[in-house]
């Protein structure tokens, strides 16, 4: 690119960039608002109420991302973006005026818009940049992500601010006008930082021409992974904050601290993801990816448990009579068996972290202790190998928070370059529509932040078990790796079939 030209494309990406992050750090303020306003009892919503209150924006972005590809691709990134800006800008200050559930509802429709400009700003920057150049470059569009964790950061902080701490809740009203304010300067900055540009169509000019992608399997296979990698990125930024006050006992607001040590890497890497995707492929990235999300995921299944089970009895090595019976011993005539009381298996090694008193100490592997209960009495007359006492062995595992938090902070970096992967493959495939086909792909992702945590909750309910979530996202990651491996089996196949039967075939000796 000439030096001007390079200028102007870096001037539109940094433009893209900005946007996006405060159109995901808006998408994400409902969350954080309907719980204060719940919370401060303000609105009387159940709980099927706010589910669905906080969900709408994140179904409605994912459905207006095609369209908003479509539109990109027809008019150019700029007017749409500005566009999409001006209208979230107006849904968030209707906001201020809600008074009921509907209000809040038909206010939410208007908070997808917001999603939406992901695709805009997919196919945008693509326009300004050679191919070998567009995983590094939507990686760093895609670092708008760290949005989620602005919000979950600011808008708490704010609202105390704004409600001089509780004391006028009423003034609530005031953080979506802030944030319409936002939106609207950003729109301005956009504009005046930007260019107008298209991507190069191919002659593709009717409607059906344009939307032929939606008849290739890649695109839907495409959209499968990032359904698990950004859609379960969406719904853990929701689901992670009542996991940890259920499952760890913590606050609102150090759940929401955690969760934000989990939002905000993914964002980062996704940069990351789109450096290595251009270097080494998309496609060996996503080996890594799928490969190492099944692994992380395998790891954060086990639950925090208290397991009680049958252990090792005590039996009498000869025959004779029960002469005592004790908390710490049996006596048969004149040999002593010591009875297990509650000590530590020897086979159970143990770590703790030094962070607190002693007995709040975080153990770090599972701990197992073993009782013996005496079920002779004095003056029984036992024979050899009668049993003397029963055996009970207690396992307990604390699923320790801080291994789960850096566990969880390592999938959302994984998720993070992920993402970006995807949209490599998309910039390789589909250089000409880039717009439509990453709606497409971005409206099944966002999709997946929507109804992850619709299922994570029906898990939830019919097991009663938390980690129940993390078996779903590795069932999805197991169904993703299965299918791009086997395709790209048949692609190898049907490319050089003589090399891959004589790698299919052992050698004979």
């Amino acid at each position: 690119m000439a030096p001007s030209e390079r200028i102007r494309a870096y001037s539109v990406l940094t433009a893209n960039t900005f946007a996006f992050t405060v159109c995901f750090a808006v998408w994400m303020l409902y969350g954080v608002l309907l719980t204060f306003l719940v919370d401060r009892g303000l609105f009387d919503f159940s709980s099927a109420q706010l589910g669905w209150l906080i969900g709408i924006p994140v179904l409605t972005g994912a459905l207006l991302r095609l369209p908003a590809g479509l539109l990109t691709d027809r008019f150019g990134g700029r007017p749409v973006m500005v566009g999409t800006l001006l209208v979230a800008a107006a849904a968030v200050f209707s906001v201020s005026f809600a008074r009921d559930f509907w209000g809040f509802f038909f206010a939410g429709l208007g908070f997808g818009v917001a999603g939406s400009s992901f695709a805009t700003g997919v196919a945008y920057t693509s326009a300004w940049f050679p191919p070998d150049r567009q995983g590094t470059v939507l990686g760093i569009f895609g670092m708008g992500n760290a949005g989620a964790a602005l919000t979950a950061f600011i808008a708490p902080r704010l609202l105390g601010m704004l409600t001089q701490g509780g004391a006028d809740l009423e003034r609530w009203r005031s953080l979506p006008r802030l944030y319409a304010a936002a939106l609207v300067a950003t729109a301005l900055l956009f504009w005046f930082a930007t260019f107008p540009r298209r991507a190069t169509t191919s002659g593709l000019r009717t409607l059906s021409e344009r939307l032929s992608p939606l008849g290739v399997p890649r695109v839907w296979r495409f959209g499968l992974y990032y359904f698990l990698l950004f859609g379960g990125f969406v719904a853990l930024s929701q689901w992670l904050i009542p996991y940890y006050v259920n499952v760890y006992t913590l606050s609102v607001g150090a759940a929401g601290a955690l969760t934000s040590i989990f939002s905000l890497p993914s964002g980062l890497f996704r940069v990351l993801g789109g450096w290595l995707s251009d270097r080494v492929g998309a496609r060996s990235v996503m080996y890594w990816v799928l490969g190492l999300s099944l692994a992380v995921l395998a790891l954060l299944f086990p639950p925090r448990v208290e397991l009680r089970a049958p252990g090792e009895g005590l039996l009498a090595a000869a025959p004779g009579t029960v002469t005592a019976v004790g908390e710490a011993e049996i006596v048969v005539d004149e040999t002593r068996y010591a009875l297990q009381t509650g000590r530590t298996g020897a086979a159970s090694a143990e770590l703790r972290f030094g962070i607190g008193r002693p007995d709040e100490h975080h153990l770090f592997l599972p701990r197992t202790s073993s009782e013996q209960t005496p079920v002779v009495t004095v003056g029984d007359q036992v024979a050899r190998g009668q049993l003397l006492a029963t055996g009970v062995t207690h396992l307990y595992f604390q699923a320790n928070r801080l291994v789960f938090t850096g566990l969880v902070v390592i999938l959302g970096v994984i998720m993070g370059i992920g993402s970006a992967a995807v949209f490599k493959h998309i910039a390789t495939y589909f250089p000409a529509q880039v717009g439509l086909v990453g709606g497409i792909v971005g409206m099944i992702g966002a999709l997946g932040g929507f109804a992850f945590p619709i299922l994570f909750g029906y898990l939830l309910g019919a097991t009663g078990i938390w980690t129940t979530c993390w078996i779903l996202l590795a069932a999805f990651a197991f169904v993703c790796l299965v299918w791009m491996h086997l395709v790209i089996r048949r692609m190898m196949h049907a490319a050089a079939p003589g090399l891959m039967q004589q790698i299919d075939t052992p050698k004979s000796t």
